[in-house]
């Protein structure tokens, strides 16, 4: 049996700083008491304690790491002791802040792919940063095959981040995020209308809308930079690793973040594009995981074709193991998505007639026939013309298959779901016209511009309406490629293999033109796919096509 171990120490320099930042504000209100009170030992006595148990964390906390388990015990005045079953152990994360990198010092975080309390969680904080990578590689090796583990290739980069990118940043809405509290703040406490008259007064010249308009494009400017500041801070130095049975993320400026994702969890990705990102020509891309980490974010906004590009190395096996001895998803096995097919290719020396023909013990490999041709683009967006660039023909599938649209009845839905509302402000200035009320003739031109405008919208969501569903192959499962939404967009690539169940769901409405909205339950990512407004008939045979043998069992919800 292995010994029971100390965690650095130098976490005696960590813990008490971050235990004292965690209570500033309790330990404010006692400085606050002592000074009022005269008595300045109440603002000594609170931060003695808090610093006091910060230290006793190095003399009660001990872990270990055996054969067949991993424990952790902690606690002073209550005695905790966590035990994790190595082979349930899904993803070892390290993440260090600026304190941790300082002092060499890194937290090494153990997920078994469940949800766990922040009591419950296996985190050794904190613990040299040169036994982490060393320590992370033997709790996900598999104890039993050692020699195994040992003789697989090194990860292969799918994808990366690029100083460039903070460009995409303003347009989302993390920068609104975080000056909205502040904004909110100061306009509840009078604060945002002074500032609104001193630039109307000082800088406008009394022009109470230039006033405005100024304010607006100054907060439109703090969060710009509020949103590239974050993603900076975030993203930098990206780098998107698949050694075959992991994905390995690593980003972070300030902290730091060593990210492990088991891909037998993997059920599928999501391209996100939003209005504004969309227009530029960017999207962001989220994988579909079962565990405590469901919508695992992989690429953060981004040019649209890197987004692809990785996506493409994701969803399509033989693409995505070039390099690397590893299991790819068979179909008809829901249970284990790390089953036994292999794909596998020399580091850069001669292949045998058949992998050189795109073939794989005798089968037609659609991987590998297809990694000839650099992609244009890539190289284009500033990537290198090498390997890395190479994207196969069938993997762009999955990620860029022209989708399947919803016909009429659905963009009819579209249209008067949209413009109805828009159309409706007319009746404020006819009521008024009819009531006698007076008004200037230019408030007609609002219901005129709300109509065009949800015209448009309309036909962007009808646009962006679609789906596709992907038959299996020898190296894949059948894919279900849905796509909805304008001002929020996402194409969710779900494997077949993670679907639980149906739902075909049909409004009132949907009834009367013979529409339904077809829900995929899974136990991976959103929980709930929808392919909407998709023709009835259409949505069982979308049924059979994904999961055959399901569609006896569908369920049909009015709503």
């Amino acid at each position: 049996m292995n010994p029971w171990l100390r965690l650095d120490k130098r976490m005696l320099l960590v813990h008490p700083v971050n235990e004292v930042i965690k209570y500033v504000p309790v330990l404010i209100g006692t400085v606050i008491l002592g000074a009022s009170s005269g008595n300045h030992a109440w603002s000594l006595i609170p931060t003695g304690l808090v610093v006091g148990l910060a230290l006793t964390r190095w003399f009660t906390t001990t872990y270990r790491v055996g054969p067949t388990h991993v424990e952790l015990r902690t606690g002073l005045l209550q005695r905790r002791r966590l035990s994790v079953p190595r082979s349930r152990i899904r993803s070892v994360d390290i993440e260090a802040d600026l304190l941790h990198r300082a002092l060499g010092l890194a937290v090494l975080a153990i997920g078994t792919g469940q949800q766990a309390e922040a009591g419950e969680r296996f985190k050794l904080d904190a613990l040299d940063a040169r036994l982490g990578p060393a320590l992370r590689a033997e709790l996900l090796a598999n104890p039993v095959e050692p020699e195994k583990v040992a003789e697989e290739p090194p990860g292969r980069e799918i994808g990366h981040w690029r100083a460039v990118w903070v460009r995409y940043a303003p347009l989302s809405l993390t920068g609104f995020a975080i000056v909205a509290p502040v904004a909110g703040f100061g306009f509840q406490y009078g604060y945002g209308e002074r500032v609104v008259r001193s630039a109307a007064h000082g800088v406008a010249g009394g022009n109470m809308a230039i006033g405005v308009a100024g304010v607006v494009l100054l907060v439109v400017l703090i969060v710009s930079v509020a949103a590239c500041a974050q993603y900076l801070a975030t993203y930098y130095g990206l780098r998107v690793l698949d050694d075959g049975r992991t994905l390995h993320l690593r980003h972070g400026f300030f902290t730091t973040r060593q990210i492990t994702l088991d891909l037998a969890r993997f059920r599928g990705a999501t391209v996100k594009e939003p209005l504004l990102l969309r227009a530029a020509g960017g999207a962001q891309l989220e994988a579909i995981m079962t565990g405590e980490n469901p919508r695992q974010r992989i690429l953060p906004q981004a040019p649209a074709v890197r987004v692809h590009h990785t996506l493409a190395h994701l969803l399509t096996p033989a693409a995505r193991r070039v390099g690397a001895h590893a299991p790819v998803l068979v179909p008809g096995e829901p249970g284990d998505f790390a089953a036994a097919s292999e794909v596998s290719r020399s580091g850069g020396g001669p292949d045998t007639d058949a992998d050189e023909a795109g073939q794989v013990g005798g089968a037609p490999n659609p991987g590998r026939g297809a990694l000839t041709k650099p992609d244009p683009d890539l190289a284009a967006d500033g990537g290198p013309a090498g390997p890395e660039n190479v994207l196969p023909d069938a993997a762009r599938a999955p990620g860029s298959v022209m989708l399947i649209a919803h016909g009429p009845a659905a963009r009819y839905r579209r249209y008067t779901r949209a413009v109805w509302p828009a159309a409706a402000t007319a009746l404020v200035p006819l009521v008024a016209s009819i009531a006698g009320v007076h008004y200037s003739p230019w408030w007609w031109l609002a219901p005129v511009v709300l109509t065009l405008a949800a015209t448009a919208l309309a036909e962007d969501r009808y646009r962006g309406l679609g789906h596709a569903v992907l038959p299996a192959t020898p190296v894949a499962p059948t894919w279900l490629v849905t796509r909805s939404g304008s001002l929020d967009r996402d194409r969710d690539c779900l494997a077949a293999p993670g679907v639980l169940g149906w739902t075909i769901r049909q409004s009132f409405f949907q009834r009367r033109v013979g529409l339904a909205t077809l829900v995929a339950a899974t136990a991976a990512g959103k929980k709930r796919y929808l392919v909407p407004d998709v023709p009835l008939d259409r949505a069982n045979e979308i049924i059979e096509q994904v999961t055959p043998g399901l569609a006896g069992t569908r369920q049909v919800r009015a709503t």
